[in-house]
């Protein structure tokens, strides 16, 4: 409990919270604090000046910018006042935490009004002591800003947790030790106090008394005054504002800006946010413990650098004896050498120990802050600050992320003593610093199921060896000119998949991938033949080998159809191979392999036809999820056919196949389902936005459905409510008909509402938008639907 005292004390006067209140940058500030710290804005920078010189914008105008630049990356609404060239300034003070207070430039007149009632000067800005954020009051002044009843709460626990014993109300000077408490009374008296002021006689007879600990849990019991609306002062919180995120009374919903927002059940937005912060802190939970234990890890090291150094002085000091005068002389100067490094490995570790130290304290206080957030019930002031406290838990976790936890420093000598030369060498003796060389990274391998050519552009995709241990720094891609010349290098990156544009059409290209890092170059991939689109858009391509015959049936179990299976889906339905040679590989002779025994490919019936349409062969498209353009909060598995988040906010991931022709169906199984989120699923291009859900910019279409209803997207227009939800096991199918050039969604086998959008053009790829309570499963190689194929054929 002593380390959350930190976050219970107010960041101006260094005491403990005294009618706080919540600045719209959720920080909090005594009300008294907040008073001392207004400043007064010129007349120029004021809402009434702006009003009056023709700006139009009002003071809650002005003031909801502010707001709302809270949140933006860049400071749009924001300054820092500390005086006026237009004005004299006051001198100013400095809080124990450096915070500037600005006193009043002449004593305050007599009022009988308490300071939280007190008029407000005229254009008063206050600057936030902890973001330095800063805006301009509106009329209401402070009682704009809503009060934290549950920081209050939580103090009043801390306080009389602290307490050691508790003492009578009514002794005039040295309070003695209460005996009792009156419940009726709510006051605590001891023995004397009790006979003489609450004699057991008349209506007082009938007061209950009870021993002062069980009063003091009487008091904690005892519900609060229920909070009211900051814009309607007589009226209680009722519902929650989704779109502002604050609790709202029933007269914000019919007159107020919240009129046209979405709003839900003030008790069950106080569940959702209790269970969002109970599981942020498992999170921050198991980083406390990996960092105890590092700091574990980082003391024992203290005492094996003292142990290695020990025996690396003695090793030293032996070689060095063995060696005549010159050695002798030379011996202090590489002693100071071993020296220096030791005082530096252990300054380095020590510092990291202090510094873990410091952080671990600031997480464990927060984490017992929070849970102490968590046993209020009050659900209205638990909202006002529970967003603040998710971020900041998130925040802090984050803090705790890959690195944090790795020594700076390791425990070993990296030095050797060179004694082979001769002794004319021997003042030349120095260190040599050992560095184990890193070999080159392993040969790329191109990916043909990625790889493709449209029209007279050529996208390529490779990997790394699965085996391979040494990372690549980057990729070099090379092309040839479309007429065997030389090699040209058109991409160099860390990406893994290029495409190049500009090419001839009806033209064959060779192409080879090489990776690099600090120590050199890796040998060159196997060269990839492709071929480009003739000028006209031909209505087939086939191809002179061996496959079954058309009309068998026909299951696809060999993974070259799914090199294949991004052809129909473009319209030159070009195609490309390896060339047989000591370095290249045929993909025809591969095809041609499927008539050998053990092919993969299983037939009813013995006869063959020498010819096959492309487009017949190749239906249905197979594909996954592609890691390399997700989000990345997305977390894939099961061959990237399974996608879950490690954010409560909603991420995107893209499939790896783009379709801009035909008719393609997918589906995608609910394996997880959890607090009822809205995960989107649809299609988008390839540069769509990763960090919002799939539908908010113009790059993407989309459905997002919750539990009990669904909505179609795109540039952030919802539209098509739909009754009829998801839960764990439902299954959604996208239907992309880019012949008739629109996009149906189906759950459970049964169409989700109208055609959900019309007039789709271009290249696009399966998408989905989730969070980190939901987890899904990706199937392909479905044909369409039947009584979508028979109503298309009747069209």
């Amino acid at each position: 409990m002593e380390e959350m005292e930190e976050e219970l004390k107010c960041p101006v006067c260094g005491s403990f919270y005294r009618e706080p209140i919540i600045l719209p940058c959720s920080h909090n500030l005594c009300q008294a604090c907040a008073r001392n710290i207004l400043v007064q804005t010129p007349e120029s920078e004021s809402p009434q000046s702006r009003r009056a010189s023709g700006s139009g914008v009002s003071d809650y105008d002005y003031l909801d910018l502010d707001k709302m630049s809270l949140y933006s990356e860049a400071d749009s609404g924001y300054g820092s006042y500390g005086g006026f060239a237009s004005a004299p300034t006051t001198p100013c003070q400095k809080s124990p935490n450096g915070v500037r207070v600005f006193p009043p430039a002449m004593p305050p007149p007599a009022t009988h009004l308490s300071p939280a009632l007190a008029p407000v000067p005229r254009n008063s800005c206050i600057t936030c002591p902890q973001c330095h954020r800063s805006l301009i009051l509106d009329d209401r002044g402070l009682r704009g800003f809503p009060k934290n009843r549950v920081l209050e709460g939580v103090i009043d626990r801390y306080q009389q947790s602290k307490a050691a014993a508790l003492k009578c109300q009514l002794c005039e000077k040295a309070p003695k030790e209460a005996t009792v408490m009156c419940e009726q009374c709510d006051v605590f008296y001891c023995d004397p106090c009790r006979l003489r002021c609450h004699p057991p006689r008349g209506p007082l007879a009938k007061h209950r008394l009870v021993p002062p600990a069980q009063g003091r849990v009487s008091r904690r019991l005892s519900p609060r005054k229920v909070s009211t609306c900051t814009d309607h002062e007589l009226e209680n919180h009722s519902m929650y504002c989704v779109q502002c995120k604050m609790p709202v009374c029933y007269q914000c919903l019919e007159e107020g800006k919240h009129s046209s927002h979405e709003v839900k059940a003030l008790g069950a937005m106080w569940k959702l946010h209790k269970s969002q912060l109970s599981q942020a802190l498992n999170g921050l939970s198991d980083r406390a413990k990996e960092a105890k234990e590092f700091l574990v890890q980082l003391r024992n090291m203290v005492q094996q650098i003292q142990e290695n150094s020990v025996e690396f002085e003695a090793c030293l000091v032996a070689q060095c004896d063995a060696l005549i005068d010159a050695l002798n002389r030379r011996k202090a100067q590489l002693l100071a050498r071993v020296n220096k490094e030791h005082e530096h490995k252990l300054k380095v570790v020590r510092d990291q120990i202090s510094h873990c130290t410091v952080k671990l304290r600031q997480t464990t206080g927060l984490m017992e802050y929070c849970l102490e957030v968590i046993k209020e019930n009050d659900p209205s002031g638990f909202l006002q600050i529970s967003d603040a406290l998710i971020r900041r838990v998130h925040l802090t976790e984050d803090q705790w992320g890959k690195g944090t936890l790795t020594p700076r420093m390791t425990t070993d000598f990296d030095l050797s003593l060179d004694n082979s030369p001769l002794l004319q060498s021997i003042h030349q003796l120095d260190f040599v610093q050992v560095k184990a060389s890193s070999p080159v990274p392993a040969t790329p391998i191109l990916q043909l199921e990625e790889c493709c050519t449209h029209n007279n552009s050529a996208t390529l995709s490779w990997k790394q060896p699965p085996l391979s241990t040494v990372p690549a720094d980057g990729y070099i891609l090379e092309l040839d000119d479309g007429n065997g010349g030389q090699f040209r290098e058109v991409y160099v990156g860390k990406e893994t998949m290029c495409t190049v544009d500009g090419l001839h059409f009806n033209s064959t290209y060779n192409a080879r991938v090489k990776a690099f890092n600090k120590t050199g170059v890796s040998p060159y991939s196997k060269t990839l033949v492709l071929q480009t689109s003739e000028d006209t858009d031909s209505e087939e391509q086939t191809l002179p080998f061996p496959v079954p015959s058309e009309g068998l049936p026909l299951r696809r179990m060999s993974p070259f159809s799914s090199t294949l299976n991004l052809q129909p889906s473009f319209p030159g339905r070009s195609y490309f191979d390896f060339r047989s040679s000591p370095h290249q590989l045929s993909l025809h002779s591969s095809l041609q392999s499927l008539n050998a025994p053990g092919c993969n490919f299983e037939t009813q019936s013995a006869p063959y036809s020498q010819l096959v349409d492309i487009k017949k062969l190749l239906a249905v498209a197979w594909f996954a999820f592609d890691p390399g353009s997700a989000h990345s909060d997305i977390i894939l598995s099961n061959d990237n056919l399974t996608v879950t988040c490690s954010s409560y906010d909603d991420r995107v991931v893209l499939g790896k196949t783009g379709f801009s022709k035909g008719v393609h169906y997918w589906e995608l199984t609910v394996d997880r389902y959890d607090n009822h989120p809205d995960p989107a699923f649809g299609v988008a291009r390839m540069d769509v936005m990763k960090d919002v859900m799939l539908g908010k910019d113009d790059k993407a279409w989309a459905m997002y459905v919750d539990n009990n209803r669904s909505w179609f997207m795109h540039n952030n227009s919802h539209t098509n409510r739909t009754e009829g939800g998801i839960a764990k096991g439902a299954t959604i199918g996208v239907l992309l008909d880019l012949n008739r050039k629109n996009l149906t969604f189906f759950i459970n086998d049964e169409q989700q509402g109208p055609i959900a959008f019309d007039n789709v053009e271009g290249l696009f790829f399966p998408a989905v938008s989730l969070n980190r309570n939901v987890q899904v499963t990706l199937h392909t190689g479905l044909p369409v639907p039947d009584f979508y194929s028979s109503r298309a054929s009747i069209a």
